[in-house]
């Protein structure tokens, strides 16, 4: 991955990518640093080469073109566009998602720790990727209801070359009141700031209980379609989605995710 603004020879290299820290603190940090490689066992993470399928040919992604993965994980999405010959640097908060992201990278991903709010001030990154990818509630939804999500998008629209394509997934505001609203399991949805609150059990590699909480964003597609705007970013569609199945579809109240695609 070259830093586009002066020495073309600069790499963002595997080793250094451990290192890097970011300035904040996430409530998610914790519950990455318990799950560790188990999270690559839920099942909302074995659509990834469905998903990689449709980016490609829906973002028209080329051997050789660059993508930013906000809120990579583990990375199997930067891994699955690395095979492809798509040079991907995915960066994280959690310092062990972007252990595990490494150790298991191709050639051609590359991984930073670092905190999604921070694109908007990182030199090194504006207006260096042919695309950016924010997958699973992977950055985006989980800055809870204080305005951070704005800064994230804005950050991923300035990583973006002049008519780049950003992909970015949000959980539906209008399923998460159907269906995740349920006090006695432990879930609840804030009318007040759309976001949804998870009081749940998470298990670790070696099925060690941790019991967490968790906070997810939720939006319907006119607010994604303004934050866009906000961020002058041009929305192509919408789309109601499930994980492992990506497609072009109209905006459902029964899908849990809606896909966006829009362009700089």
């Amino acid at each position: 991955m070259h830093d586009t603004d002066g020495d073309e020879g600069q790499t963002w290299g595997v080793d250094e990518a451990a290192e890097a820290s970011p300035d904040h603190e996430h409530w998610f940090e914790a519950v990455a640093e318990h799950l560790g490689g188990a999270y690559l066992r839920y099942s909302f993470t074995k659509g990834t080469r469905q998903e990689v399928d449709f980016l490609v040919e829906t973002l028209h992604l080329k051997s050789g073109m660059r993508v930013l993965d906000v809120g990579c994980g583990p990375g199997r999405h930067a891994h699955e566009l690395a095979r492809r010959g798509i040079e991907t640097h995915g960066i994280d908060i959690s310092r062990r998602f972007v252990e595990l992201a490494v150790e298991h990278a191709p050639p051609g991903a590359t991984f930073q720790r670092m905190d999604a709010r921070d694109l908007a001030i990182e030199p090194d990154f504006a207006g260096a990727f042919d695309a950016v990818i924010c997958l699973c509630q992977g950055a985006f939804g989980l800055m809870t209801a204080n305005g951070d999500d704005e800064v994230v998008l804005s950050g991923m629209a300035r990583a973006l070359k002049q008519g780049g394509v950003l992909a970015l997934s949000a959980f539906s505001a209008y399923f998460a009141a159907r269906y995740f609203h349920d006090p006695d399991k432990g879930v609840t949805l804030d009318a007040a700031t759309g976001v949804t609150h998870e009081h749940t059990e998470v298990r670790n590699e070696a099925g060690e209980p941790k019991t967490v909480d968790l906070w997810t964003g939720c939006y319907t597609p006119r607010e994604l379609r303004v934050l866009c705007r906000v961020a002058g970013l041009q929305v192509s569609s919408i789309s109601s989605v499930e994980p492992g199945a990506y497609a072009l579809a109209a905006p459902t109240i029964e899908s849990p995710e809606f896909l966006v695609i829009a362009r700089r």
